[in-house]
């Protein structure tokens, strides 16, 4: 088995040096700082967590909640998160959030974590008063769409985002616009679906309940719902706004089967931007999301909070890639 010693003579260091690095302490410098890391994963060390814990009452452990790992959205994301984390000493585990087992989150968590990261769940005000009586601190990525709770969260302006999205479809003689969500009122899907619906408003167009379609969040169950609408009424609606990309490309999906012409007869825009909506036929108008700047960020800002540092939550803007889903060539 590897000992801290083994570690601090592959990095020319002492034993307490090894131990600075591996309790984040400041005082040790950068370039030996990477030494120090560099040898850990070399000789794959692995820390005692349960003595340290004991010790220092750290785990150097975060959670991360998950909603759909088969998302390559939140897949960008935990890829960001787990680098930036792995680079302050600290391990990363991710737990799939199911609403039904939130209680058992106390239990799960409890003695494990330092810090929890949310993909924008909206915990029950009893779940984050548990943690916070246990100063375990909680941010997100993503705006949580239940009540405010304190938790603080780094995510796009898509108030902004939307407009800038309503204003390119509407440039391109799209006066209805509908709009596919995940279904569920406590998802952050919601938190677009509001911007949308600010966004239509502030155009000057009405929006229509008939024209807010339940995709799931998923490729599969949204093109089934699109097909379906297709298939048995009339639609209104020229245009359709997708809350993620995995959606946009099921209502691609969903047009190629019915025989709709995309942007001919229905343009389609998402609202992430993953890899998939640039190599789609057509390619997708979506909503880029700088994952990678974003996971780094809302991991930095619960470290810092973990650790006593001054945190700051960087305003981050979006940026409306235009494809020809949306865009007669």
């Amino acid at each position: 088995m590897v000992s801290r010693k083994d570690v601090a003579d592959r990095a020319g260091v002492s034993s307490a040096v090894v131990s600075y690095v591996l309790n984040n302490r400041e005082i040790v410098k950068e370039e030996t700082r990477q030494k120090v890391l560099e040898a850990i994963r070399e000789l794959g060390y692995q820390p005692n967590q349960l003595a340290r814990s004991l010790k220092t009452k750290k785990t150097n452990q975060i959670a991360v909640l998950i909603n759909y790992l088969g998302n390559p959205f939140e897949a960008g994301l935990l890829i960001s998160i787990e680098h930036h984390a792995k680079a302050r000493g600290y391990f990363v585990f991710f737990q799939t959030y199911s609403e039904e087992e939130e209680e058992q989150l106390k239990s799960l968590f409890m003695g494990r974590v330092d810090g929890i990261l949310l993909l924008g769940q909206s915990l029950k005000q009893q779940v984050v008063e548990h943690f916070q009586s246990l100063e375990i601190p909680i941010t997100s990525v993503l705006k949580p769409v239940g009540p405010e709770l304190g938790i603080p969260y780094l995510d796009v302006d898509w108030e902004a985002e939307m407009a800038a999205l309503v204003r390119h479809l509407q440039q391109h003689g799209h006066t209805r616009i509908g709009f596919m969500g995940g279904g569920e009122a406590m998802h952050h899907y919601e938190v677009r679906l509001r911007a949308f619906i600010h966004a239509l408003e502030a155009a000057g167009c009405t929006w229509h309940a008939e024209d807010l379609l339940v995709g799931g969040g998923r490729f599969e169950t949204a093109e089934r719902t699109l097909y379906s609408v297709l298939s048995s009424r009339a639609v209104g609606f020229t245009a359709l706004v997708c809350a993620n990309d995995l959606m946009a490309a099921g209502c691609l999906a969903a047009c190629r089967k019915a025989g709709v012409g995309v942007p001919e007869q229905l343009a389609l825009a998402g609202c992430e931007d993953i890899l998939m909506s640039s190599q789609t036929d057509p390619p997708l108008t979506a909503i880029h999301y700088p994952r990678p700047q974003m996971g780094e960020a809302a991991m930095k800002l619960l470290l810092d909070t973990i650790e006593g540092k001054a945190a700051q939550r960087p305003l981050f803007s979006g940026e409306l890639v235009v494809r020809q889903s949306t865009e007669q060539t």
